[in-house]
């Protein structure tokens, strides 16, 4: 039975799709105005493994990941950039894109836009007036009234009291209460704006994810997801929207993906603190990326550092020399699989609320085993390392022929680290080991480690 840590009811719960045959999943996607940083990365990885594995459980996995290409930041880079929202939104749209490919990532089923949505919002927005939960204020903005709605602070745990409190008194405001929110704004100079039911504007941040959601996945469905930082307030203010307007359970499972920090303090752009994903894959392969993400649960605290990438790194190659050199027939590994408990191990890992680095414990123990059979049995030891690349696979890793992947950033050609290698040879057979040791040596330096096995030497990168 697959579990799932529920951020609304604070425990690890059964999954029950409402539809068994098809279960939806909302994943609240990129602000695009700028490049991807590591903490977009972590939840693009980690949804990424999630829907895999539901999609090894189910039918049909429904992955809906939106795009916001109308906010406030946007409006302004564009201004800072002079250049219009929509040549700013598609640049960065594609660098997404570049970055997850680079990750190994799947692209969601549906990828919908805000600017896209606009007719839905109005419809929702209508709605929540109708239903007196909303309301327009003298400026024209249109808010909706937090108070109206009973449940308001479930997701989060937080005191409508301690919120108010804590609420910052803006003196320009026409809200009745320092809590509300806005669901549409009137345009400013300049501006990209649409002609509403209330005026030219455009909408508020939260119910952009409430219509995309709703009207792809239905008023009702299985999963939501997205960073941390927005379980309060986007996510507790698209409860308010979509099951005020619905009357209506809005979400089943609530996940949320743990900061990635440095030094013990959140990145984020407002701190200034953070890395972007493609600057990091100037340094590392974006394989080694993608492991070092999942090496930690995904409600964790995510250290990030050099010195944990290239530990991810070298787990990485670990495993892919495991593989090196075996393969075996659909048939042998099937019955290797039988014989070992390694994918049931892995299988269960995950159904554990996703707990990925359980999951790579497994795969080591597997490559231990492979690498212990390589002198005894080949035929098992070629099963057993296609088994490991198998259930690689349900990680997003392992897909890579294993001697591209070791020998991979190398600046020398494979013509002329084969030449080195006969002349280390020569040495050898000469007993000029000063002169084999030298070579060697030199090689090292540039990355690549020489291993000597049965009277044959391969290489791998560093």
């Amino acid at each position: 039975m697959l579990k799932i840590y529920n951020t609304l009811s604070k425990q690890k719960e059964d999954f029950h799709p409402i539809n068994p045959e098809k279960v939806g999943m909302y994943v609240c996607g990129m602000t695009v105005y700028d490049y991807c940083h590591m903490g977009h990365a972590r939840v693009l990885v980690m949804f990424d493994v999630i829907t895999r594995h539901l999609r090894r459980h189910y039918p049909t996995v429904e992955y809906v990941r939106n795009i916001t290409d109308i906010d406030d930041k946007i409006i302004q880079r564009a201004i800072e950039n002079e250049e219009d929202i929509y040549t700013l939104t598609n640049r960065f749209i594609e660098a997404m894109h570049e970055d997850e490919r680079a990750l190994g990532i799947l692209p969601p089923d549906i990828e919908p836009r805000a600017t896209d949505a606009i007719d839905q919002m109005f419809y929702m927005i209508e709605s929540l007036i109708k239903k007196g939960i909303a309301y327009q204020g003298k400026s024209g903005d249109v808010y909706y009234s937090v108070r109206k709605f009973k449940g308001y602070g479930k997701l989060s745990g937080k005191n409508l009291d301690e919120l108010e409190a804590g609420a910052r008194v803006d003196v320009e405001t026409d809200k009745k209460d320092p809590l509300d929110f806005v669901l549409w704004k009137m345009a400013k100079p300049n501006e990209p704006s649409w002609t509403s039911p209330w005026g030219k504007g455009r909408p508020g941040w939260h119910i952009e994810c409430s219509a995309m959601s709703c009207t792809h996945l239905g008023k009702h469905f299985d999963i939501h997801g997205g960073g941390m930082d927005l379980a309060f307030p986007h996510h507790e203010n698209e409860i308010a929207q979509s099951e005020g307007a619905n009357d209506c359970t809005f979400v089943n499972t609530w996940m949320h993906v743990g900061f990635v920090n440095i030094n013990d303090e959140k990145m984020s752009k407002s701190l200034n603190n953070f890395f972007t994903i493609r600057g990091v894959l100037e340094n590392y392969d974006g394989e080694s990326l993608r492991y070092f993400i999942m090496s930690s649960h995904y409600r964790s605290p995510l250290n990030f550092s050099n010195e944990n990438l290239d530990l991810a790194k070298t787990a990485l190659t670990r495993l892919y020399t495991a593989m090196r050199g075996l393969q075996a027939s659909e048939s042998a590994m099937t019955e290797i699989s039988q014989r070992f408990d390694f994918e049931t191990r892995v299988i269960a890992a995950l159904d554990d609320d996703f707990n990925t680095p359980i999951a790579l414990s497994v795969l080591f123990e597997l490559a231990k085993t492979a690498n212990a059979e390589r002198e005894k049995d080949r035929d098992q030891a070629n099963a057993l390392g296609q088994l490991l690349k198998k259930l690689g696979g349900y990680l997003g890793i392992l897909q890579m022929n294993a001697e591209e992947f070791l020998k991979q950033g190398v600046s020398l050609s494979d013509k002329e680290i084969d030449q080195k290698i006969e002349q280390r040879n020569a040495a050898r057979a000469n007993k000029d080991f000063a002169t084999s040791d030298q070579i060697r040596d030199q090689l090292a330096e540039l990355g690549i480690i020489l291993e000597d096995s049965a009277g044959v030497t391969t290489w791998r990168r560093k």
